[in-house]
């Protein structure tokens, strides 16, 4: 197989894109340095087809080294013939090469190769032959031994059956109509196994769907329900018309002797043989493919979530809302220092609401604190009415903000939170993080493991590993997009830097402890085990602000650096100007690129790059996206009605809908057919993570929480 025309005819790029991102993933560069830094050599490919370039390379070379282990396999047992070697040669899946390497693996003992020890082929040749002109039990009687524990014609005649049966099993042509028909037209089917009992699952216990329309939530709840022992879940084949095919392909004549036996060992060997095996194959295509697309949607909200834009220049109040423990409070300053922790108890049992009122006064005039991040929690919606009265009874101008917790726990339990905040407790910690997560989301969030970021659908469902892989490198994107500071990050962040590990960013943030504040990106190279390939990787991703060199703080590379002062000198520009703000008007002055760009010995996209970054250093792509919502005061389930519009936040995106925060401590569902007057395949084509969008009540069930909501307005 020529790969490199298959990755250029499945990802629609061409033959020399394909060839050069190969080229440099093969030389050990990453996704995120690749796709910012080599975009001459790839036609400025983006992270996320060059991702998906890098699985399926890794995909096709796994396939070629499968056919080879299959070819020597076969050729070993000298039954390799060319044109089954073409065959395996062409097979585009890892099903297609198992499907013809089937009838030549090592087999253990089964029905048929106890009947081969009896020698009962010959007899089964004759009739799949359908030679025989006598009774199938005169044919068979020759093939009684005792020797060989054949004691009748007909236990002779049953283990010729059982030979055909498992031929027929291993035909990769007949396995490969069945699992196509199977899928096309076969149906997808769930019973309860108690219908008396309650569950989440209760419009799955008399459900039936065509599988190639299973939508992959509905597919992955039925796993889950199967998993809990609430469903029985079936694939119904369309199984005359299966029947009728292998009649077709093995009947070739109508014999009176053979042909009622070939039917029974075709009926026998889809039953036994046949339908278990492809049943389990589409089931586990089913869940690849709703997995992929679980997944697909997962990264998608995490990266919004991750790309939310800071907050900067306030101090926040992080607020983790709690009932009997209490509700722990941490006082983080616009740096992301910790100033003050405390606990109050206006929730219930104690109820003190006077006495946290007090403590909260005088915090919020100690520290001049404008803002209050409050966890989305366990009692979340009494700490918000405690803080609404509060705001309404103090003359500083204070906003709130209900932040998603979702692994904040998780962090304030972990390792990493323990060596940060050795002195405090969990609570605290939780604190900490429910405010940072609004001051820098990013830097907050990379801490915590992706999985645990509650912005996916069946996220403990599916494959971890695979799950874990694709969140992690769309963490690794988010960072190398945003850039950072390397004399505040801390190592977690550190470590998602391109070409970064773990024991690299433990190495940076102690070189900067023992010898104080990087001035150059050039001195990354006297970290330890950091060597010129890494720092390649990095350095551009790295900005060091109010450093020797102006140029390290935007996100020019390095080696582009000679071009970058040449450019500033011809244009009559000094170093020290982009430190002040930018080169405003820059991207004017350069009236042919091309021109300059070999002046320079640059290639013009790097020279746009390079004008685009002096023109606006070290700007954060996250500016662009939506603010969060600050309030003033609560809005409560019972005050809405049918009819109401409000403004809210897009907490999460699934494939039915999107849950959307309006403030009153139950998110609403946005179903996909409320979304928009067009016809949309997927809610992610008109909502993300994080946007703001204009709602209407549709109805609010107070009981079961539910509020319907619309985006038709």
């Amino acid at each position: 197989m020529d790969i490199i025309k298959a990755l250029q005819e499945e990802l629609k790029i061409t033959r020399g894109q394909v060839e050069a991102a190969v080229k440099l993933i093969d030389e050990g560069n990453t996704i995120p340095f690749i796709a910012r830094y080599r975009k001459e050599a790839t036609g400025s490919l983006n992270d996320e087809v060059l991702r998906t370039l890098d699985e399926r390379l890794r995909y096709l070379r796994n396939l070629e080294e499968k056919k080879e282990q299959v070819l020597a396999s076969i050729r070993e047992q000298d039954k390799l013939t060319p044109e089954l070697e073409k065959q395996i040669a062409d097979a585009a899946t890892l099903v297609a090469v198992e499907d013809l390497y089937r009838p030549y693996r090592p087999k253990r003992r089964t029905r048929a190769t106890i009947a081969q020890e009896k020698g009962l082929a010959p007899l089964a040749d004759r009739i799949a032959l359908q030679m025989t002109r006598e009774p199938l039990e005169v044919s068979a009687a020759a093939y009684i031994s005792e020797e060989k524990g054949v004691a009748s014609a007909e236990e002779a005649i049953a283990g010729a059956k059982d030979i055909l049966a498992e031929r027929i099993s291993d035909e990769a042509d007949y396995r490969t109509y069945i699992r196509n028909v199977t899928m096309n037209q076969g149906l997808l089917h769930s019973e309860a196994k108690d219908e008396t009992a309650e569950s989440v699952y209760e419009m799955y216990y008399h459900y039936e769907e065509t599988i190639r329309k299973a939508a992959g939530h509905r597919i992955l709840a039925l796993n889950r329900g199967e998993e809990e022992k609430v469903l029985t879940v079936k694939v119904l084949a369309p199984e005359e018309q299966i029947l009728r095919f292998l009649e077709k392909r093995v009947i070739t004549r109508d014999n009176p002797y053979t042909t009622p036996a070939l039917r029974e060992v075709i009926e026998d060997s889809y039953s036994r043989l046949i339908a278990p095996s492809i049943e389990r194959e589409v089931r586990n295509a089913l869940t690849e493919m709703a997995e992929d697309g679980a997944i697909k949607v997962f990264g998608k909200n995490l990266e919004q979530l991750l790309m939310q834009p800071p907050i900067v220049g306030r101090v926040v109040l992080g607020w983790d809302p709690a009932f009997r423990t209490g509700c722990k409070l941490a006082v983080v300053d616009a740096t992301g220092k910790v100033l003050d922790t405390v606990v109050i108890y206006p929730t219930a049992p104690q109820n003190k609401v006077a006495e946290a009122k007090t403590v909260l006064k005088r915090l919020i005039k100690k520290y001049n604190i404008s803002l209050i991040s409050v966890g989305n929690g366990t009692a979340s919606r009494e700490s918000e009415q405690v803080i609404v009265e509060l705001l309404r009874e103090i003359p500083e101008k204070v906003q709130y903000v209900i932040v998603n917790e979702a692994g904040a726990s998780v962090y304030s339990a972990s390792k990493l939170a323990t060596e940060e905040f050795p002195n405090f407790d969990v609570g605290q910690r939780s604190a900490a993080s429910i405010a940072r997560r609004l001051q820098d989301p990013l830097a907050e969030l990379v801490k915590i493991d992706p999985r645990s970021i509650g912005v996916g659908q069946y996220q403990h469902d599916m494959n971890q590993k695979k799950l874990s892989e694709a969140l992690q490198g769309v963490v690794e994107d988010c960072v190398n997009k945003v850039g950072v500071d390397l004399n505040t990050a801390s190592a977690p962040l550190l470590e998602y830097v391109s070409g970064i590990s773990k024991a690299l960013a433990k190495n940076i943030v102690a070189y900067r402890e023992e010898n104080g504040a990087f001035t150059s990106r050039a001195q990354l190279l006297k970290v330890a085990k950091l060597g010129p390939k890494a720092y390649e990787q990095c350095a551009g991703f790295m900005r060091i602000m109010g450093g020797k060199n102006p140029l390290d703080g935007t996100s020019v590379h390095p080696e582009s650096y000679e071009a970058a002062k040449t450019l500033l000198a011809k244009l009559g520009y000094k170093p020290a100007e982009i430190a002040a703000g930018g080169l405003t008007g820059i991207s004017r002055k350069v009236t042919d690129y091309k021109k300059l760009a070999e002046e320079l010995g640059v290639g013009e996209i790097t020279l746009r790059d390079i004008v685009k970054e002096l023109e606006k250093p070290a700007r954060d792509p996250r500016d662009e996206m939506p603010k969060p919502i600050l309030r003033t005061d609560v809005l409560e389930m019972k005050d809405l009605t049918p009819g109401m519009v409000l403004k809210g936040t897009v907490r999460n995106v699934i494939d039915f809908g999107a849950f959307v925060d309006i403030g009153v401590h139950q998110d609403g569902l946005v179903h996909i057919s409320q979304m928009s007057d067009k016809y949309i395949k997927h809610p992610m084509e008109v909502v993300s993570v994080g946007d703001i969008v204009e709602v209407k009540v549709l109805s609010v069930d107070p009981v079961k929480k539910r509020i319907a909501l619309t985006m038709k307005l």
